[in-house]
Formats: structure tokens, sequence, C-alpha cells
């Protein structure tokens, strides 16, 4: 009884908070008193122009960026008051997806998955083989483990990144331009994979000024303008 309770009570804390937040870049403010919450299993858009805010704020949430007022949360962890020797342990409850890929081109696939997993403390080589497997398989790229960045194509690099960013089962993915670099059919697809994951309960947290993508695959969207974040609707197709 008081491990369900616990679970009910996990599930109605915001799994990110933003309480009278001020984020600064350099001497520039970028938000001002913004406050947010996302529960877990949401799914939603962060959109806005080019400088309002979109990767800063998801620099907050992963602890590269600390906010110069108010109070900030993700998965019950303070960021307030998060030490530099903390983050590696945040960073694992956290799946951060980039427009650009990040996959190291001079290793393979495998190869690039099993630094990641070596890196947050993985020593079995047996479970991290069949980790890889299981992660590749659930973003479609069964065939793929023993090729070069190079060899994939712009919607197969962005899979192993996703790939990359599942491999120690986080409680969010945070993407930031997920479909960036590629053609829209590719980016349907990245989509359709997120919601994917997000239907086996990741919260996924997506910036994009990709509008086509907002109007096809409807979720909650947010605003950043004005250093301020608002909820708004969009029309969909």
């Amino acid at each position: 009884m008081g491990k369900s309770t616990n679970i009910i009570a996990k599930m109605n804390k915001p799994i990110i908070n933003l309480e009278g937040v001020d984020i600064h870049q350099m001497n520039h403010q970028v938000f001002s008193n913004i406050t947010l919450k996302v529960n877990a299993g949401d799914f939603l858009y962060l959109i806005g122009e080019t400088g309002s805010g979109k990767s800063s704020l998801l620099k907050a949430l992963y602890g590269e960026l600390k906010v110069s007022a108010g109070n900030i949360s993700l998965t019950e962890i303070d960021l307030n008051k998060i030490k530099a020797k903390e983050i590696p342990n945040l960073r694992r409850k956290l799946g951060i997806v980039f427009q650009d890929f990040q996959l190291l081109s001079d290793r393979n696939v495998f190869e690039n998955l099993s630094f990641v997993l070596k890196a947050t403390g993985w020593k079995d080589k047996t479970k991290i083989s069949d980790r890889i497997n299981e992660v590749l398989k659930s973003v479609h790229l069964n065939d793929v483990k023993d090729k070069m960045p190079y060899a994939l194509s712009g919607g197969e690099q962005q899979r192993a990144a996703i790939a990359r960013s599942l491999l120690n089962n986080p409680e969010i993915i945070l993407a930031d331009e997920p479909t960036g670099n590629l053609d829209p059919e590719k980016s349907n697809k990245i989509i359709e994979l997120l919601q994917e994951i997000n239907a086996k309960g990741t919260t996924i947290l997506i910036a994009t000024h990709d509008y086509s993508i907002i109007k096809k695959y409807k979720a909650r969207t947010l605003q950043c303008a004005n250093q301020k974040i608002s909820e708004i609707v969009m029309d969909h197709e």
C-alpha cells in the first residue's frame, strides 16, 4: 500500500517545475519571472523565434545554465542547489537530442553508444551489448550498429542520437530542434518515433521552429516571447 501511495504522490508532482524563474545568458536577460509545470508523461513543444530562449531553457533544465532567480527542479532534483559532482546523476535521468546529432565521427554506432554507457558506469560487456541492441531496435535501427555515422542518412543519424538518449532509461527527453537538419518526410518519422517513446511513459519536450510538425502532430505547445513562456493553441491540419 505504501509503495502505491508513493507512486501516486510522485505522479502528482510535476516532473519539471519552474516558479518565478529568471534566466540570463551572459549579461542578457532571456526570461523574467516564468512559471512552468510539466507532468510525467507529457509530450510538448517549445516554440519561439531565434534568440527567444528555447535553448537557454533546455540548458537550465540539464544543468548547464544556472537560473538567476526563482526555483527550478527536474525529477525532484533541486537545480538551484545542484553541485557539479551531481550533474552526471541528473544527466542519467535525461536524454538530450541535438539538431546536429553529435555522434562521434571516429567510431561506429555501437561504439558511440558503448562510449556513453561506459561513461555512465556500465561495465558488463554482455549487458552493454544487450542494452545497445535493445535501444537500436526501439528506434528501428536494427542493422546499423557496425556503420560509421557518415555512412548513415540524416534521419538514421538522428535515430542513432535518439537511441543514445534512451540508453539509461531516462524519465525525460529534451530535444533541441531534432528535425532541424532533416527533410519533411524524415522529420515526420522522427516525431512519430518520439511519440512512440512518449507512449511508453517518457516525458518529451521538443524545442522547435518547425511549424508544419506542430500542426500535423498535435500536442501542448508553449511559446517563448518577450522574456515569458505562454501556452498557445495552434491551428492544426
